[in-house]
């Protein structure tokens, strides 16, 4: 790679770092995404940066994976921008002058980044909103807010008292009995290998066949500080890790459902989006502020 090809990368990772996670509106669809990944690829060989501002680097290239997506890149298109990234990174030797430029640069950048302690991630109808304060109740370390009917349901991670954090959805029925069971359904990979989009480009979930359910793993009554505003009594649901992974590895076009089970058979259904799980998830795992 050229010394001039790099210093532009540099530059162009600083500008991105800068941006806060920002959409990338007026950016080349896949340009930045090729920044970030030939930096973090070059991390990965030469080991340019400490761990909190590694991390910032890994949440802001699944951002711009993401932002990609919904600029109308397809995941195959991402796939060789990546691989072009990391065979560029594999021939520029650690010890480049150039590549310490970058390193100190990227660095300078993100170490405010990393030190940020909330941080919201747009999707295409929702988003996440990420929250890294330290408390000594529980909280929500990230969350994405919707209803099922008149009740609202939140979903994401909860962390306790003690900073262990679970897949969680918490939801305030009124005038319901309780539900028996919840599940979280979303596309399967492994039987449906793309996304389900409409002509217009939003997603949509494919037919019963090719779902994925992930079942919750046991119940307890909400704490008073992650309920919605106004309600005083909810429930808490939690989902094993495994349903964290699922999610993240979903289209950010994509929809997932919370669906309540009730023994008279009904069913009550939250709706939700994908979006930046997988970097708003990157973020929150930089730690407590």
């Amino acid at each position: 790679m050229r010394i001039g090809q790099i210093r532009k990368i540099a530059i162009t990772a600083v500008v991105a770092a800068s941006s806060a996670l920002a959409p990338a509106v007026g950016w080349a669809v896949t340009g930045t995404y090729y920044d970030r990944a030939f930096v973090l690829a070059a991390h990965e060989k030469c080991r340019l940066f400490a761990a909190p501002v590694a991390g910032a680097l890994s949440a802001a290239t699944l951002q711009a994976h993401g932002a990609a997506l919904r600029a109308g890149a397809t995941e195959a298109d991402l796939t060789t921008t990546a691989r072009r990234a990391r065979a560029r990174a594999a021939e520029v030797s650690c010890r480049n002058p150039e590549l310490v430029v970058v390193r100190d640069r990227v660095t300078n950048a993100f170490q405010g980044w990393a030190r940020t302690p909330r941080m919201s991630f747009p999707g295409t109808r929702a988003e996440w909103t990420a929250n890294r304060l330290r408390a000594a109740e529980p909280r929500w370390r990230l969350m994405q807010a919707s209803m099922t009917g008149a009740s609202p349901v939140t979903f994401g991670l909860v962390a306790d008292a003690e900073g262990r954090e679970a897949l969680s959805a918490v939801v305030s029925f009124v005038g319901q009995p309780r539900p028996y069971a919840v599940r979280i359904v979303m596309r399967d990979p492994s039987l449906a290998a793309r996304p389900w989009l409409t002509a217009a480009g939003v997603g949509t979930l494919p037919p019963e066949a090719q779902r994925r359910t992930v079942w919750s793993a046991g119940t307890k009554a909400a704490d008073a500080s992650i309920l919605v505003e106004g309600r005083t009594q909810g429930e808490t649901w939690r989902f094993p890790d495994a349903g964290a992974e699922a999610l993240a590895a979903l289209d950010p076009r994509e929809p997932f459902l919370i669906q309540f089970l009730f023994r008279d058979g009904s069913i009550a259904t939250a709706r939700f989006e994908a979006g930046d799980f997988a970097a708003a998830r990157a973020f929150v795992a930089l730690g407590t502020i």
